[in-house]
């Protein structure tokens, strides 16, 4: 950085004042990160006093081709230029503005000293800054401004995700980590491998500059589908060659991994994580972005806005070729910015779906769509409006198939799909839900109006009701018990009713794939006119748990054939097992640099011993992750207590996140809030 044979003895990027101003002093100190359409200051040391009569340049370069010359007055829009705020003989002080549309990445600083007639007397080694989107400045375009959801959507890298099932929502922490060492450098290094840059570098550089162009990008990177992308998905349960989706716990690992193996992908992922990586990117690189969870998710495969499940009478699915699914909820991310390139009214919240589910424009990603869009039914707008409007407005129906190959309607719901659709408060860690910004409230007339905009008819059972109906109950079901369903078979007509009812229940994942048959009855039932049959079926722990999901959920399935008619009810319901949690405890002062340790109890609710255990800790700020093995077999009822230490490194309000798996039991969590001072 010196230069003792001319005037200029260094420069100081002024680092921590300006991180400071610019909200970006967590990611770093000894290197400079700026926003875009703020000023930042920069300081010239001087051997000896400049010449009179001489003039200073700024260059910068960014890529291997953009050269940007830095004007020395004010510029219109678009332009960076600088101003020397005084001169002392040792030092000089200049500020820099960057335009509020420069391109986003890491920039190389040149200061030029030069003669009135433009030869170069002396110059500046390069100097290195980051610059990201800006929030704050009203002329970028992702602009928000209301401080809360700044503090909220750029500056928390703790969240919320949300699982379970749309009656019986659960939170899943997630540690973003946004602000950890290297991270941002990381986010660049995903532009970096995409696609169009690797392609086209130049083209690629200058588009960073629009927040639709970079999220778009990292929607396809962040699946490793179509390229060098991070997290590869798989959901069929075989995870011995990677890490399963339920064991992560936040971020910073999985990014960690992916570019410390030279951008290979990271095994595996599914929607959460997708959705987690992805937050934690468009963050860090100042994109406003919040997890959104849809609860019953409509997967759409041929774009008819219909889900259609196809069963034979023994309730076995015979549809052929890709199937439509209704995944039990699906992850998403929104990030707010202006949308120029669509006509007036679609800027704010924007949709972006991460995980692979179908192609657009020939690749793995989906998004930005403008949530306004799918509220209003707008389908043609850029990007995969149709695609996000199906998985919030589906209908389901489903087909029994006779004996005879002959396909009858056994049941339509227009109401089941899209449903409380969730993202994490602003104001605290709880459930804010939005489902109103995606679909107008069902049976109004502008619900109508939006269905007929969409193509979509407003759909009817076929034929009359019949005076059979079917409804399925349960009490909450915790996983390691025994529990009973009730099959209601109500004749609301005025004569007794003759019926065949088949009751089956299987463990599936969150997303409707089978592993395995739990119990299955079949019945003859008479039911009086205005009364009502109850059939109970009791789920045993010796049937479900040895074929559940990592996802802990039982499918019941009822199929109702009234005798003599040709009349068909079939309902289905999802049952979440309920979970444990971790027992997380911290113990000491919690101030920077100084040891705490935390201690970890786990009780096993299963009546089976539950071996290979393994507690996975980190926590943004706190520690980077830890494995803690069990201390051996863990029998039933059995509690097990681990401690590990650690030493925080940065302060604020923080979390620890705990996760335990092990060979019969995963995905059990705990986390522990504490406030972190500085020394």
């Amino acid at each position: 950085m010196e230069n003792h044979n001319g005037v200029f003895m260094g420069v100081d990027l002024r680092c921590q004042v300006n991180n400071q101003a610019h909200r970006t002093e967590e990611m770093d100190q000894d290197r400079l990160i700026v926003r875009r359409g703020q000023p930042f200051s920069l300081t010239l040391q001087c051997s000896t006093p400049p010449p009179p009569g001489h003039r200073l340049a700024l260059v910068l370069h960014l890529g291997k081709e953009m050269v940007v010359k830095v004007l020395d007055v004010r510029g219109g829009r678009g332009q960076w230029w600088f101003r020397q705020q005084g001169a002392e003989q040792s030092e000089m002080l200049l500020t820099v503005y960057s335009p509020a549309n420069a391109p986003i990445g890491q920039y190389q600083l040149v200061v030029l000293m030069t003669s009135l007639d433009g030869h170069i007397l002396d110059q500046t080694p390069p100097q290195s800054f980051h610059l990201l989107f800006n929030p704050w400045c009203k002329g970028d375009a992702v602009h928000v401004p209301d401080e809360e959801q700044l503090q909220e959507y750029i500056l928390n890298e703790s969240g919320v995700l949300y699982q379970g099932s749309w009656d019986h929502i659960s939170a899943l922490p997630w540690n973003y980590g946004q602000f950890e060492d290297g991270i941002v450098d990381i986010c660049f290094e995903i532009l970096d491998n995409s696609p169009a840059a690797l392609k086209n570098p130049e083209m690629d550089t200058e588009n960073r500059a629009d927040p639709v162009y970079v999220s778009r990008t990292i929607t396809a990177m962040v699946n490793s589908n179509d390229d060098r992308g991070v997290v590869s998905g798989r959901w069929d349960g075989e995870y011995k060659d990677g890490v399963a989706p339920t064991r992560w716990t936040g971020s910073v690992p999985i990014l960690r991994r992916w570019s410390e193996a030279g951008a290979q992908r990271v095994r595996y992922g599914q929607c959460w994580v997708f959705s987690g990586v992805a937050c934690t990117v468009l963050r860090c690189l100042g994109i406003p972005t919040r997890s959104v969870t849809n609860y019953s998710s409509a997967h759409d495969t041929d774009g008819n806005l219909a889900v259609d499940f196809v069963y034979d009478e023994q309730l076995e699915s015979v549809a052929t070729g890709r199937k439509d699914m209704i995944w039990n909820y699906h992850c998403w991310v929104e990030s707010w910015m202006d949308r120029e390139d669509l006509g007036k009214g679609y800027d704010g919240w924007q949709a972006l779906d991460p995980t692979p589910q179908e192609r657009s424009d020939g690749v793995y990603c989906c998004g930005p769509c403008p949530v306004r869009a799918v509220r209003e039914g707008n389908l043609g707008v850029k990007y995969d409006a149709a695609f996000v409007f199906s998985e919030v407005n589906a209908d389901l129906v489903y087909w029994l198939v006779g004996p005879d190959g002959q396909r009858s309607q056994a049941s339509l719901s227009s109401h089941t799909v899209g449903r409380n659709i969730s993202t994490k408060s602003v104001y605290g860690d709880y459930r804010e839900d939005i489902t109103s910004h995606y679909k107008y409230p069902e049976g109004s007339i502008q619900e109508r109006e939006v269905y007929e905009k969409a193509g979509r008819r407003v759909s009817h059972m076929d034929g009359e009701p019949g005076q059979l109906e079917l409804s399925i109950k349960h009490a909450q079901a915790i996983h390691g018990t025994d529990f009973d369903v009730i099959v209601e078979v109500q004749n609301v007509g005025g004569h007794d009713a003759l019926a065949k009812l088949t009751v089956m229940s299987n463990a599936v994942t969150y997303n409707s794939l089978h592993r395995g048959e739990c119990e299955r009855r079949t019945t003859s039932v008479t039911v009086p006119a205005q009364k009502a049959h109850k059939e109970v079926l009791r789920l045993c722990y010796d049937h479900y748990g040895a074929c559940v999901s990592e996802h802990h959920l039982i499918r019941v399935t009822a199929l109702l054939q009234a005798s003599g008619h040709s009349d068909l009810i079939l309902q289905e319901v999802n049952i979440p097992l309920s979970m444990p949690q971790l027992h997380v405890k911290v113990v000491g002062e919690a101030v920077v640099s100084r040891k705490l340790t935390a201690y970890i109890i786990f009780t096993n609710p299963l009546p089976v011993t539950l071996k290979g255990g393994v507690f996975t800790v980190e926590g943004a700020g706190l520690t980077s992750v830890q494995e803690i093995p069990a201390p051996g077999n863990v029998g039933p009822g059995q509690e097990v207590s681990v401690k590990l230490s650690f030493k925080p490194s940065r302060p604020g309000l923080r979390k620890l996140l705990v996760d335990f798996d092990s060979d019969r039991l995963k995905d059990v969590k705990g986390v522990a809030t504490l406030i972190v001072r500085r020394k």
